[in-house]
């Protein structure tokens, strides 16, 4: 197990549905934040990645501009995209040009400000993240996506709505103690079967939302982490993987191979397994991706992630307590933040600093993001 590379700070904005500054001041709240985490000046960074979805923003390359507001000139700054992925794609990117020897300290920093679209062109912009000849132009849109695996679920392990809605339960109770997301107010079983219907079987309270936020982690090599910070948090694996975007290129709908593939990675890369992992964060776009997360992890033989939701046991007290910061269904969805922000909560649960979302004495954390409908895939495993 290689403790080579440590998140030495951590920082978010609130995730709202409505941010009313400029991209840069937005960026700037939760830099700021990361940078008085970490106990370094600006200065002291040697390169920043920006992981941001270039479509929704107005500014050509935003990375220049960020790194000109938050006084990072004249060090090297990069913009990466991964859709949702590029959170974490950022992690690691920067864990590897620090172990290139390239830089000791790096800042990851992820917005999307998306208020700017309508509706309309957000999920017009979305779609577009699917293949563009044999997809798109036919209208599929990210909820009709995940509601084919829905029923693809469903028709092979019997899984139900009731199931579906018992995730957003469990996440509108995390989320309302949350004071970063956007949805802060806790929903009942019968209130999520009786919403409208998105894209059967999903219903409204089964989608996340999209939102303006901002997140950025800093990362450092072991020398300068154990130098500056008395608590840093331990990259212990790393794992990517990638899928056919049209898809009829996958052998099944079932299941995420990418989350499969990239969490296998992980697990070795760290000599860990799933049952040494104690709090995850996943990517829960949707209801159904929360389950099929369980499952494609190894929390869950193939089939059985409901018993485990049915159980309690992805509940703090359980076996394997899972977006207990009310994942993106409650926090909201701003897609170059969001893997950011997954990476943060494991941080501050692996120093005790979750308050009433602790997961009590939390070694090991897993973050899983994804991109599109499966198309990249990240996990990260991090310990203390």
């Amino acid at each position: 197990m290689n403790k080579d590379v440590a998140i030495i700070g951590v920082g978010q904005t609130a995730f709202v549905r409505s941010y009313p500054g400029a991209v840069r001041e937005m960026v700037f709240e939760a830099f700021a934040e990361a940078v008085r985490d970490a106990g370094i000046t600006p200065r002291e960074i040697g390169a920043s990645l920006v992981c941001s979805a270039p479509e929704y923003d107005k500014q050509r390359s935003p990375a220049g501009m960020v790194a000109e507001y938050l006084g990072l000139n004249p060090q090297p700054t990069f913009v990466l995209e991964n859709i949702c992925a590029s959170g974490t794609t950022g992690v690691r990117v920067a864990y590897s040009l620090i172990k290139a020897g390239l830089h000791d300290i790096v800042a990851v920093i992820g917005f999307q400000k998306m208020s700017e679209l309508s509706s309309a062109e957000s999920q017009e912009r979305m779609g577009r993240g699917a293949d563009i000849m044999w997809e798109a132009p036919f209208g599929t849109m990210m909820p009709a996506y995940y509601a084919m695996h829905a029923r693809a679920h469903f028709a092979k392990y019997g899984t139900t709505e009731e199931d579906l809605a018992l995730v957003r339960v469990k996440a509108s109770r995390y989320g309302a103690l949350n004071d970063r997301a956007v949805f802060r107010k806790e929903v009942t079983k019968e209130q999520c079967l009786s919403a409208g219907v998105v894209a059967s079987p999903l219903k409204v309270y089964d989608c996340c939302a999209n939102a303006d936020g901002a997140s950025c982690l800093i990362l450092a090599n072991a020398v300068r982490a154990k130098e500056i910070s008395e608590k840093p948090v331990w990259i212990l694996g790393l794992g990517a993987a990638s899928a056919s975007m049209n898809l009829t290129g996958r052998d099944s709908l079932e299941g995420l191979e990418v989350t499969r593939l990239a969490a296998r990675e992980a697990y070795q890369m760290a000599g860990l397994s799933p049952r040494d992992i104690d709090v995850a964060e996943v990517h829960d776009c949707f209801t159904i991706a929360e389950l099929l997360a369980y499952e494609d992890l190894g929390f869950a033989e193939p089939g059985k992630g409901t018993d485990l939701l049915r159980a309690g046991e992805t509940q703090i007290g359980g076996r394997i307590p899972v977006n207990v910061d009310g994942g993106l269904l409650s926090k909201g969805h701003p897609i170059g933040a969001t893997g950011g922000s997954q990476v943060r909560t494991i941080v501050l649960q692996l120093r005790g600093e979750a308050g009433p979302m602790q997961v009590p004495g939390a070694e090991v954390g897993l973050v899983q993001n994804i991109g599109g409908v499966g198309i990249y895939s990240n996990v990260i495993i991090l310990g203390r």
